[in-house]
């Protein structure tokens, strides 16, 4: 296979992880993983803060304002910042726990599929039966997610350029404009290496910069008293604004595939590594951007904020543009992930080494005519993307990892008063809790949607 195309990593099957070559608490003898990966084109540090950023601050973003209008600019600021910490929180244990798990099979690395097979395997007795489903179920939850989001970025894609279109032009269906950035996406997608795809992340948060700037400027003009806003909000409305910001931070899936990736991955998750730099980052945008937003157009707020600002104006008009190519480059980072679990985990072993590469164009360019498929039949794929996020997000950003704590924790005990476990039990309950009621409201905004 062709090294400047393929990024390649060579690690042992599921199948080979199944039986510990160390005791359960092998975790502490001298083999670093780090230090045993095989990457044909990994990333620095650099390029992978770039697409760390880019990966985080995605369509959702555009969304903080209405999701403030459901919580009140008090209420907003303080739950963005608890649900940030806490999704920041469990890509923390999760890397960790993967970490663990490779110390004590003595590989380079697991993925999160197979870490929740070994967790379950090492868990307390009642949760081992659970284990010869991990590996597909996990897969397939990411696989899903991010294909619905590369559905969602083909609808904003159009849409955006439909908007110009309408203005300056002739108007005319949004599905047509979808059947016009078919080739872009096929183009940016057929790119397989993160490394590759680095500066187009760059430029991309550099697009992103000037269009927030924008946006501020438009928002910062002629503010409201701050007063006629609500600091709080009925507490049935925070249920949409629980799943709009989980499914605005949570990016787990591009996540681990970056930092899989790096060449220095110990430098991903220490204090001042790229995880906790790019969050707080990320965070502090989302604060930003929701609080100002709400201060701004209060209830008034559009699911995307773009549709707020002037729309005949050329500064908005550029916004739009700047907005639908980071749209088209995050395609790329978001769709990368349903790729490589499926080619690489389950279809690349059906096919000669000498013609993978080609399969893998194909099967890459059948993913980006589903996803246009999809876009056209239902144009209107946010309200169910709000579901599959709402349902998603909270089991593989939350549930998931810290039932794999509480898995790899359990032959080494739990601390004094088994505080740990207390801990990973209440966050289990709050990720338990927001999954149910969160994917309950959106079902009803579906509902309400298309009666």
């Amino acid at each position: 296979m062709n090294d400047n195309i393929k990024t390649v990593t060579v690690y042992p099957t599921t199948l080979e992880l199944t039986t510990p070559t160390k005791p359960a608490n092998g975790s502490n003898d001298d083999y670093d993983p780090h230090q045993h990966r095989e990457l044909k084109n990994p990333t620095t540090n650099f390029q992978t803060f770039t697409h760390f950023l880019k990966a985080s601050v995605g369509t959702g973003v555009l969304a903080m304002p209405s999701a403030f209008a459901h919580a009140g600019y008090v209420n907003g600021t303080l739950l963005t910042l608890v649900i940030g910490s806490l999704a920041l929180y469990c890509l923390h244990i999760l890397i960790k726990c993967m970490y663990i798990l490779c110390k004590r099979q003595r590989v380079p690395y697991v993925s999160f599929s197979q870490a929740m097979n070994l967790g379950l395997k090492q868990g307390p007795p009642w949760l081992r039966c659970l284990a010869p489903i991990a590996v597909p179920f996990v897969d397939g939850f990411l696989a899903f997610y991010h294909f619905g989001i590369c559905c969602v970025y083909v609808v904003f894609i159009a849409e955006s350029i439909k908007q110009l279109v309408d203005e300056y032009l002739v108007v005319w269906d949004v599905r047509i404009h979808m059947c016009i950035i078919i080739v872009p996406l096929l183009l940016i997608y057929s790119i397989k290496n993160l490394k590759l795809l680095a500066p187009f992340s760059s430029a991309a948060n550099l697009l992103l910069l000037v269009g927030f700037g924008i946006i501020l400027y438009y928002i910062f003009e002629e503010l409201p008293p701050l007063s006629e806003r609500d600091p709080f909000v009925a507490a049935g409305k925070l249920p949409t604004f629980f799943g709009t910001v989980l499914f605005a931070l949570e990016a787990v899936g591009v996540i681990l595939a970056i930092e899989e990736n790096m060449a220095t991955p110990k430098s991903f998750v220490g204090p001042c590594g790229i995880l906790n730099g790019g969050m707080s980052i990320v965070l502090g945008l989302y604060v930003l951007l929701g609080f100002f937003g709400y201060w701004k157009y209060g209830n008034e707020s559009e699911g995307s904020i773009t549709l707020n600002i002037p729309q005949s104006e050329i500064p908005a008009q550029v916004v739009k543009v700047f907005f639908a190519i980071t749209t088209w480059i995050s395609y790329a980072l978001q769709g990368y992930v349903t790729a490589h679990i499926l080619w690489d985990k389950y279809l690349s072993k059906r096919f000669k080494e000498t013609r993978q590469t080609f399969y893998e164009l194909i099967f890459r360019a059948i993913i980006v005519l589903l996803t246009f498929g999809c876009a056209v039949a239902i144009p209107d794929l946010s309200v169910f993307l709000s579901l599959v996020g709402s349902f998603c997000l909270s089991i593989l950003g939350l549930i998931f990892p810290v039932l794999l704590q509480i898995c790899v924790q359990y032959t080494e005990g739990y601390g004094p008063f088994r505080i740990k476990l207390i801990i990973n039990l209440l966050l289990l309950c709050f990720g338990i809790f927001g999954g149910v009621v969160g994917t309950y409201v959106s079902i009803v905004d579906i509902i309400a949607v298309y009666k």
